[in-house]
């Protein structure tokens, strides 16, 4: 299958499971179960192209086996963060501004969302399941050590994370446990390099350097969309404690806070 038809078919692919989306959040009335489902889309998308692309069997594997875990566990602590619990402060306040119309929006912005799932996985993606041939083995190592360093260090700011939320004794105070110490976002800086790691795969390959944009796409998003903007503005207006968090602690990347 071309790169082009693989595309075209990954279009159909993520329409379907936002729609899928779109029905579930009407049963439960909980869209927060979309974020699970976003990151399963990218997690499958990898699988997907890993099976219909042409390069080299061991690389198509290595994408499938980084993009399909990613997505896997992300997908999973996003269901039990959000499944069975009170609808994410976000897609409630769409909910309530929206009104009556609010399931029909919610459909077409669930599928809004989609521009960006397929920007991210085309870009990460094809140059890798369509490279003539294999990477050198600086690059697979280098690509290895990237993802799982993104895994595992997203995986650790979740659970302290809920950890931190598990405690009641906690309501109401700003986490500053761990990797939360050092970083306001450390899962959205691991959220980041996770889509770096397919970088040394693709650059050596025709169109490789399209890679470049998946890191790009996600660090506009959550730097300035769709991410830290909301929620630093909802935790500011929160948490007492929020506004002078932002002044010592770095936004993004893990860095020693300030005195």
């Amino acid at each position: 299958m071309s790169p082009l038809h693989a595309f075209l078919l990954s279009i159909g692919i993520v329409v379907l499971a936002k729609t899928f989306a779109w029905l579930l959040q009407l049963r439960t009335g909980n869209a927060g179960l979309v974020d699970a489902i976003w990151a399963w889309t990218l997690g499958g998308l990898a699988l997907f192209y890993a099976g219909v692309g042409s390069a080299p069997e061991g690389v198509r594997a290595l994408l499938g086996l980084m993009g399909g875990l990613w997505g896997l566990r992300l997908g999973l602590h996003l269901w039990q963060r959000n499944h069975g619990k009170p609808e994410d402060w976000r897609y409630a306040r769409f909910r309530q501004q929206w009104g009556r119309q609010a399931n029909v929006r919610m459909f077409w912005f669930f599928q809004f969302q989609n521009v960006f799932t397929l920007l991210l996985s085309a870009s990460a993606y094809i140059a890798v399941a369509y490279r003539p041939d294999e990477p050198s083995l600086h690059a697979v190592t280098l690509a290895a050590l990237l993802w799982l360093l993104s895994v595992v260090g997203e995986a650790l700011a979740d659970s302290q994370m809920e950890a931190f939320r598990s405690n009641p004794a906690n309501r109401g105070r700003v986490c500053r446990d761990g990797l939360w110490r050092w970083s306001r976002h450390p899962n959205y800086f691991f959220e980041c390099l996770h889509w770096c790691a397919y970088l040394p795969l693709a650059l050596t390959a025709p169109w490789g350097w399209t890679a470049l944009a998946a890191p790009l796409i996600m660090a506009w998003l959550l730097t300035k969309l769709s991410g830290m903007p909301l929620l630093e503005q909802e935790m500011a207006r929160r948490k007492a404690g929020y506004a002078e968090y932002m002044r010592t602690t770095s936004a993004l990347i893990p860095w020693p806070p300030k005195s």
